[in-house]
């Protein structure tokens, strides 16, 4: 393990910014690391708390894509004990200058553009880090390795099924742990070991890296351009992580990713006080179940209210779930009322919604993929977006969306088929 001062000699930059459309109305009005995860997180969460768990306090956070919640939410600092005079959490947004710095064009051109902020630190290495993936690390025992072998690069990988190889950046190591091929996205390859977009990079490589490539092209990402250029060039290792690790960037991903919490035994164990996951505390009150109520293999945040049943599903804060309702294999967003008699099957059903009484989510059999986006919803999920109000006794099918703000004046139908989307006629209230 590395003492704590020399974890100061670390900048961890987390890259935040990307917009995410395979998380459809999810990520509509918010950055995808804000996205709600496991009833009382957002998705940054777990990046920030592995950062405080790991001892590295000096961070900063790259935003671009709807930046607004995702800045509130991350704020100072404090709940990752970030709230700093010196290092702390800072947040980085593209800017416009002399010099025309424009939107980010990739990973690598996002930490590019904050090169001065990098050059400005006192630090010896540079801690790239993605904030849209689950997971519990310690950043620590990686740059423990980094340093024993003397290495100027080094990438976490994760082992995944051959199935799943197309899906991420694809490495290959000799036997002393050193990279020799990396590969972005491809069709086939031998290794199964997956860049988890985890990097530590000496200081001086880093920069001289990015300069190098901004001469050369405008957009480059660390994975397709920086990392197969260096592996000549440099030491380059790799580092095994065998841990729980999911790249929540598609709705079922998310989906699974969120009931994966649920089982008996779960992977990633949210009770461990040595790498707690920390977030904003609410002084919301407890838990409140009614006569009636009936809840198995649930998380039930605090200010929830549950009078009906709720089944192998996440309930978020102050959630309002009636009589005779039922939720099953889903995730309720904070704020939102389920109302008398309604059942919530296989949905993903965002905050401050509106579900009236005799409602059905996620109705039928039928798994016709979602007309408008067949590639993101097809799994038989149900998505309904922020702030939407549904009306009494709607039957809404499998692999529907229900669009952000819409209103009860927006169904023509009792029935919506699977596979459809119900578009607002108004514009959207606000930015949450």
């Amino acid at each position: 393990m590395i003492a704590i001062s020399d974890m100061r000699r670390v900048l961890a930059i987390v890259l935040a910014g990307g917009a995410s459309e395979r998380l459809s109305v999810l990520a509509d009005e918010r950055a995808k690391p804000a996205v709600p995860f496991g009833g009382k997180y957002r998705i940054i969460d777990f990046t920030l708390s592995n950062c405080a768990n790991s001892g590295i306090y000096n961070v900063a956070v790259l935003t671009q894509f709807n930046p607004r919640s995702l800045a509130r939410h991350v704020g100072v600092g404090r709940p990752w004990d970030m709230d700093r005079e010196t290092g702390g959490v800072v947040l980085l947004q593209p800017f416009l200058s002399r010099s025309q710095r424009t939107w980010y064009k990739g990973t690598a051109d996002a930490v590019y553009q904050n090169l001065y902020f990098i050059i400005d630190q006192r630090v010896d290495e540079i801690l790239v880090l993605s904030a849209d993936h689950i997971y519990s690390m310690r950043y620590d025992q990686m740059l423990a390795s980094h340093r024993n072998r003397h290495a100027d690069v080094t990438v976490a990988v994760y082992e995944v099924p051959q199935e799943d190889t197309s899906r991420f950046g694809i490495i290959t190591i000799d036997h002393n742990e050193r990279i020799v091929n990396f590969e972005e996205k491809p069709k086939t390859t031998k290794s199964r070991l997956a860049s988890m977009g985890i990097y530590i990079f000496n200081k001086k490589v880093l920069v001289d890296a990015l300069e190098e490539m901004a001469s050369k092209q405008e957009g480059y990402d660390f994975g397709h351009d920086i990392l197969p250029n260096l592996i000549s060039k440099y030491e380059v290792f790799g580092f095994r992580f065998r841990g729980y690790w999911r790249d929540v960037g598609t709705v079922e991903a998310y989906w699974q990713a969120n009931m994966d919490l649920i089982v008996d035994l779960p992977e990633l164990n949210l009770y461990n006080p040595e790498n707690e996951v920390r977030t904003i505390t609410q002084g919301y009150p407890p838990v409140k179940l009614g006569p009636h109520a009936r809840v198995n293999r649930a998380l039930i945040c605090n200010g929830a209210i549950v009078n009906g049943t709720v089944i192998e599903s996440i309930i978020s804060p102050r959630v309002f779930i009636e009589e005779e309702a039922i939720v099953k294999n889903s995730i309720i967003f904070e704020d939102t009322t389920i109302g008398r008699g309604a059942v919530i099957e296989k949905s993903i059903v965002d905050k401050q919604v509106w579900v009236s009484r005799g409602c059905h989510l996620g109705a039928g059999d039928d798994l016709a993929a979602n007309k408008e986006e067949p590639e993101h919803l097809n799994s038989g999920i149900t998505l309904v977006g922020k702030g939407a109000r549904i009306p009494a006794d709607v039957i809404i099918g499998k692999n529907c969306k229900i669009e952000p703000w819409v209103e009860a004046t927006d169904f023509t139908s009792k029935t919506v088929e699977s596979g459809e989307t119900i578009k607002g006629k108004s514009l959207r209230k606000y930015q949450v």
